[in-house]
């Protein structure tokens, strides 16, 4: 019983330290109101373009209200 006990951990031992730690490459993206686009928000071309105006990389329409959102990495 134990011959089999040992066999499984190493089995497991050896299947767990195989596996290939994988790092999340996506970072965290933070928000923020746009300060020069004004009215509803339709388009995210749109919205982007007003956002990188504003220094940000993009931007997209959301919420119930439709405002843009510019975003960027954190």
């Amino acid at each position: 019983m134990e011959r089999k006990s040992l066999g499984l951990f190493m089995l497991l031992f050896i299947l767990l330290a195989s596996q290939e730690m994988v790092v999340p490459t996506e970072a965290r993206l933070c928000e923020s109101k746009s300060h020069k686009f004004h009215g509803a928000c339709f388009s995210h071309h749109n919205c982007a373009m007003v956002c990188r105006n504003e220094g940000f990389p993009g931007g997209k329409c959301r919420g119930f209200r439709r405002r843009c959102f510019c975003s960027r990495n954190c």
